[in-house]
């Protein structure tokens, strides 16, 4: 966590010329309180940044994510006593509001599973694998999983043409 902190000083300026908006996502509230200042500030800081944002996951799970969404639409819901929850309101409470959904999910190290990670996010997102290891992830890895994903079709859980006639492929979307 101290890491965390000394980047957020050292690199604040780099991130507020390159118009990078920040974002953590997690349980704030069970991390160190120098912790929570620090990703507040720079949360704070990069508002108004309006070029890429750059979501940094702390004490994140994605169950404990939908739980979280769970218990503040409960909350609400409690007070205004409507039962009823929309996927939209639902999305509205997750660490990830106002951002959106992946395109890419990108798993080094050929895991073959998503690792707990943006459970709901990642329902239509084009899932990469590669062998390699996340700190020999560079620049040119990076572009392959571009291309690759480049070369995708993507239906977003309907039925594309390739489909038609395929109910089995069609009901695995």
């Amino acid at each position: 966590m101290q890491l965390l902190q000394e980047y957020l000083r050292q690199e604040m300026p780099l991130i507020q010329k390159n118009n990078i908006r920040m974002r953590f996502l997690g349980r704030a509230d069970d991390l160190p309180e120098g912790v929570r200042r620090d990703t507040r500030e720079a949360e704070a800081e990069t508002a108004k940044n309006t070029g890429t944002v750059l979501c940094v996951a702390l004490n994140y799970g994605g169950r404990a994510e939908i739980v979280d969404a769970v218990n503040r639409i409960l909350q609400e819901k409690k007070i205004s006593g409507d039962a009823n929850v929309t996927e939209e309101e639902f999305a509205e409470k997750m660490y990830t509001a106002g951002l959106p959904d992946p395109d890419l999910l990108i798993r080094t190290s050929g895991e073959m599973r998503v690792s707990n990670f943006l459970l709901w996010q990642i329902a239509y997102a084009e899932i990469y694998v590669t062998e390699t290891l996340w700190p020999d992830f560079n620049r040119a890895r990076l572009l392959e999983a571009f291309v690759d994903y480049q070369k995708r079709e993507r239906r977003y859980g309907g039925i594309g043409e390739g489909n038609v006639g395929n109910p089995v492929r069609a009901a695995g979307e």
